[in-house]
């Protein structure tokens, strides 16, 4: 009787020790999620800065000052709602307006257009990186939320479940392949 008594004890323990091991690594997800999401918020106010900051430097020409400017203010300003639309559309001026080489050269000519050029470019291309770390986190824990024992011992808490950033990140042709 009390070996039964022993073995069952130790195996509550075990299965204790299992789902509290699984709670700590969904928090851990959740505190991925929320670290990759930030850098994510990060590149993105970065490259609608830069944007921003070239749209109105002078440099490029009145309709794609202002094509760019207000994509960037609208993406800037966007609420989380409508924040992937507004990025999107970033995206598009930015393809709209530097999709051909020779408006990047005209950039690169004016004064201090080299670094512009530069931290444009390298804003560009770190947006989907940034963007892809933030819904692999996401996807790793929708994945752990699915499995039962997380639902049925609600090892998620109230957080809410994990949404991925769906957005059109792809950059200008021009400047996709510019060297940092």
């Amino acid at each position: 009787m009390t070996e039964t008594l022993i073995w069952t004890v130790a195996a509550l323990i075990l299965v204790g020790v299992y789902l509290s091991w699984t709670a700590g690594r969904l928090d851990r997800l959740h505190t991925r999620i929320d670290a990759a999401r930030a850098a994510l918020d990060a590149q993105l106010l970065r490259r609608a800065s830069v944007a921003q900051e070239l749209a109105t430097s002078g440099v490029l020409d009145p309709a794609a000052s202002i094509v760019l400017y207000e994509a960037a203010h609208a993406a800037r300003q966007a609420e989380e709602d409508h924040r992937e639309v507004a990025e999107s559309e970033l995206s598009q001026a930015l393809r709209a307006v530097f999709g051909e080489q020779e408006q990047v050269d005209v950039v690169r000519e004016a004064p201090g257009g080299e670094e512009a050029a530069g931290e444009l470019a390298a804003s560009v291309r770190r947006v989907p990186m940034a963007r892809r770390f933030h819904n692999d986190a996401v996807r790793a824990a929708r994945a752990l939320r699915r499995h039962r024992k997380v639902r049925w011992f609600r090892l998620a808490g109230h957080a809410p479940f994990p949404l991925a950033f769906e957005m059109d990140d792809e950059p200008p042709v021009a400047l996709a392949d510019r060297p940092a």
